[in-house]
């Protein structure tokens, strides 16, 4: 995933609160890097109503 790249969120595989559940099957933009518990990285992904998150690369996939 690069930065700047608009991704679609396809799965969440932790338990999440309620906010972040919303976010499953929508469209954001990669804002940055962040690293996770020692497992590898994630991206922070902001959304259209400028709400942000961070998810796993696995959780997410590029939108055309």
């Amino acid at each position: 995933m690069d930065i700047g790249q608009k991704v679609k969120v396809y799965r969440i595989r932790d338990v999440v609160s309620s906010n972040t559940a919303k976010k499953l099957g929508k469209v954001g933009t990669v804002k940055e890097y962040k690293m996770t518990d020692g497992s590898g990285v994630g991206v922070v992904v902001q959304f259209d109503d400028n709400s942000a998150t961070w998810f796993f690369e696995d959780e997410i996939q590029p939108v055309d």
